[in-house]
C-alpha cells in the first residue's frame, strides 16, 4: 500500500465517549482511538470499510457491515485502523465476504501465536493506536496490493456514478465485477453503491441540509427512497440519526 496523508471521513462511525481519529500513513486509511464511557452507545453504520481493532487487549477484525451494528464499548478502550473500501482483504489475506457482518478474532486469520504477540505489543505501547498503525504498516508492506480496478470502481461510486458506468470504465463485465466485489468489499457492487450513497446523504444531513435536498444530492430518487435505505441499512430513521449526530456535537 502507498503511504499517504489522505483523510477518510467516517460519518456514522463516531461513538459515545472520547473518540478521535486522524489520517493514517496507509493510503486512504484512518487511525482512531476511543476511551470507555458509561453513556449511550451509538450504532456503527455501514460505510464500506473494514477495521483492524485492538479492544481491551484483544485483536479483532470488523468485517464489512450491511446493517447498523451496536458495539459493546462501555468498559473497553478501543483503538483501530479503518481501511478504505476494498483494501483490507489484501492486508488480512482473506476475502471480505467471509467476514461480512462479523467481528472475528485476528487469531482465526493469522494464528493464535502471532495474534497474541501482536496484541501484547500493542497493549504494552504508550499509545496503542499508534502502535496498531505501525503493525498495519509493517504487514501492508509485505501484502499483495489491492486490486487497482476496484479502487477505481470505489472512486466512481463514491462520486455518485452508476455500477454499469463503473464496470464499463474498468473493462469488467457484470459477473466479473460482482465476483471481484465479493472478495474486495464483502458484497456486490450494487450494495456498495447503496452504502456509499447512504453515507453521502448522511454527511449532508450532518451539515444541516434538509432531508429532501440531501436525498436528491446524494443520488436517491426522493426523500422516501432515502428513508427506506435508512431502515434497511442503518436500522433507524433519519430523525433518529440527526438526533444522535446532534448529541455527538453537543
Amino acid at each position: 500500500m502507498i503511504v499517504s496523508e489522505d483523510r477518510r471521513s467516517g460519518p456514522g462511525r463516531s461513538l459515545d465517549g472520547v473518540y478521535e481519529e486522524w489520517p493514517s500513513r496507509l493510503d486512504g486509511a484512518v487511525v482512531w482511538n476511543r476511551t470507555p464511557s458509561t453513556g449511550a452507545v451509538y450504532p456503527v453504520l455501514p460505510d464500506g470499510c473494514m477495521d483492524l481493532l485492538w479492544a481491551g487487549g484483544r485483536l479483532l477484525v470488523a468485517g464489512p457491515d450491511t446493517h447498523g451494528y451496536v458495539p459493546d464499548v462501555r468498559r473497553i478502550r478501543y483503538a483501530g485502523v479503518r481501511f478504505a473500501p476494498g483494501t483490507a482483504p489484501a492486508f488480512l489475506g482473506v476475502p471480505a465476504h467471509e467476514l461480512r457482518d462479523r467481528r472475528v478474532e485476528l487469531a482465526d486469520l493469522w494464528g493464535g501465536a502471532e495474534a497474541r504477540r501482536l496484541a501484547e505489543r500493542v497493549g504494552e505501547a504508550p499509545d496503542p493506536a499508534a502502535e496498531l498503525e505501525t503493525v498495519a504498516l509493517g504487514r501492508a508492506a509485505a501484502a499483495v496490493p489491492p486490486d487497482p480496478l476496484l479502487s477505481e470502481v470505489v472512486r466512481r461510486l463514491e462520486a455518485g456514478g452508476t455500477v454499469a458506468g463503473a464496470a464499463g470504465a474498468v473493462g469488467l463485465g457484470a459477473r466479473q465485477l460482482h465476483r471481484r466485489s465479493l472478495d474486495a468489499f464483502g458484497y456486490g457492487p450494487k450494495t456498495l453503491a447503496r452504502v456509499l450513497r447512504l453515507q453521502r446523504a448522511l454527511a449532508l444531513v450532518r451539515r444541516g441540509v434538509p432531508y429532501a435536498e440531501a436525498s436528491l444530492r446524494a443520488g436517491c430518487a426522493d426523500q422516501a427512497h432515502l428513508a427506506r435505505e435508512m431502515r434497511d441499512l442503518a436500522g433507524m430513521t433519519l430523525g433518529t440519526f440527526e438526533a444522535l449526530a446532534a448529541e455527538e456535537i453537543a
